[in-house]
């Protein structure tokens, strides 16, 4: 199963303790960029920038393919068309929230294309502009998580996933 959705979503936490309840395994694609590059993702950024990034996570998706478990992916990964090829072979769950939700999420984080600490509401409303239609076109279900808890998301994520 594939969380896509963007950063703040619910993705990570959600994706870990559903499939930790669950009894799969959990990948993480910005945990494996990082595994990949030998360093943490906001040093590739700096070092590579998004290209290099995305080049890094390409590869990353395509290690996690035939993956028997919960894949939270990073909110930019539906950007490339291999990566969504590879995913559409699977199940796809398109974790959402309203912007002003996000923010509050990612606060005082580090996200490479959010000012660092400062998360902005117009920023993130341009990004989701940019790939809901690649989250809508990618995902067999969508999950609403303004609101909820993660302890909600996983058991949500782990309802899809038994059903």
């Amino acid at each position: 199963m594939w969380l896509v959705g963007m950063m703040g979503s619910g993705k990570t936490r959600g994706g870990r303790l559903a499939a930790t309840r669950l009894g799969v395994g959990f990948a993480d694609t910005d945990e494996e960029v990082a595994r990949l590059a030998g360093r943490p993702v906001a040093r590739i950024w700096a070092s590579r920038g998004e290209e290099g990034f995305r080049d890094l996570e390409r590869d990353a998706v395509s290690s996690l393919a035939g993956f028997a478990g919960i894949v939270a992916t990073g909110g930019g990964v539906i950007l490339d068309e291999g990566n969504r090829g590879i995913m559409s072979s699977g199940r796809v769950v398109w974790l959402r929230a309203s912007p002003r939700a996000l923010a509050a999420r990612v606060s005082g984080t580090e996200r490479p294309l959010l000012h660092a600490g400062s998360p902005d509401v117009e920023t993130l409303t341009r990004i989701l502009a940019d790939r809901e239609e690649l989250y809508r076109a990618i995902a067999q279900h969508e999950m609403d998580t303004e609101g909820l808890e993660v302890d909600e998301v996983a058991h949500r994520i782990e309802s899809l996933w038994n059903g």
